[in-house]
């Protein structure tokens, strides 16, 4: 064993951006789509519905999404308490996602830009799960499809539309419109006279719905009644998902990654530390040929602290053959 301390140099910082599907079926498509009736029947229910890739009481279900509506007016849901109509489920979701965007308790989202804007009073809005987007959603990569009765729309991001990078607040954020892959199938992609179809935003793994876009293109309509059962708004929208069997995405995140180089010249870790090659009693070399022409192999390659204490393994795929002619250069990958 031999020990050599690494310097500034050998140290390099790699950053990749690596995509993967989504859904935890492996397929960048999710066709099927299940709903919990204990999770609808519960407190959350009343707030969101969670999405499944399989019957929830299999063995294997595991939450893709969930589908809330927002109400900036607090309709479409049952009031917390009668003599303040306005405070409901629908009004605190709409409340949650303006605080979080919009950062500006005071401010409505719109959809659109240039002459085709709409700022409805509410949406509809799908949360992929943590697990499912990673660091965020891929833009160009999302493909949602909804269907109310004979009526299809197919929605994507504007990401391969749009040169300038635009933001809502501190978010990046991307508007929905009629299209695939990222491209509108024509024009801006928008619904005439409401804007675009909904906004997506990457790195919040959030995707915003403009009902209003919906209502006129696809007569897909969010009950905005007031005392309202809770519920019945996710449903709606639920229902659109699961006819059109159609939603595509992927995920993006970056790995980060240190290059270590350890090298080995020839005059270096050339000899054994095995104690078989030396007498136990005299303290010599048992093989003179080790001495004028050692040759040993390199297996391991281990890292130490400045206390001596082992950090880091890295094993070769093969012994690697070391003596005076030969230098080696091995480069060791550290993710995380």
């Amino acid at each position: 064993m031999g020990f050599k301390r690494l310097d500034a140099e050998d140290f390099v910082v790699s950053a990749d951006s690596v995509q993967s599907t989504a859904w935890s079926t492996g397929q960048p498509t999710l066709t099927e789509f299940y709903t919990n009736t204990a999770q609808m029947a519960g407190s959350s229910g009343n707030y969101y519905v969670s999405v499944y890739q399989t019957g929830s009481s299999l063995q294997g279900a595991a939450v893709q999404f969930d589908i809330a509506y927002g109400n900036k007016v607090g309709s479409g849901s049952s009031y917390f308490n009668d003599f303040f109509p306005q405070f409901t489920p629908s009004s605190t979701t709409y409340g949650q996602y303006r605080t979080m965007i919009l950062e500006d308790e005071n401010s409505s989202f719109t959809y659109g830009d240039g002459s085709n804007t709409h700022t409805p009073e509410d949406f509809w809005v799908i949360s992929p799960d943590r697990a499912r987007y990673k660091e965020s959603i891929f833009p160009g990569t999302l493909n949602l499809h909804l269907k109310v009765g004979s009526n299809t729309i197919k929605l994507t991001d504007n990401s391969n539309d749009v040169t300038i990078q635009t933001f809502i607040g501190s978010s990046r954020v991307y508007q929905l419109v009629s299209g695939s892959n990222g491209s509108a199938y024509n024009s801006t992609g928008y619904q005439p006279g409401s804007g675009s179809y909904g906004l997506l935003f990457p790195e919040l793994g959030t995707i915003l719905l403009n009902p209003d876009a919906l209502s006129a293109a696809i007569n897909l309509n969010s009950n905005k009644s007031a005392d309202l059962t809770n519920g019945n708004n996710q449903d709606t929208l639920f229902a659109a998902i699961n006819s059109a069997e159609y939603f595509e995405m992927n995920s993006q995140e970056t790995i980060t990654s240190d290059f270590v180089f350890c090298r080995a010249r020839n005059s270096e870790f050339n000899y054994s530390s095995n104690p078989s090659f030396i007498s136990g009693s005299t303290g010599q070399v048992l093989f003179p040929d080790f001495i004028n022409n050692p040759q040993v192999y390199m297996t391991t390659v281990g890292m130490y602290n400045d206390s001596n204490e082992c950090i880091a393994v890295a094993k070769l795929s093969r012994p690697l053959q070391k003596d005076f002619t030969k230098e080696a250069l091995i480069r060791v990958k550290l993710d995380f």
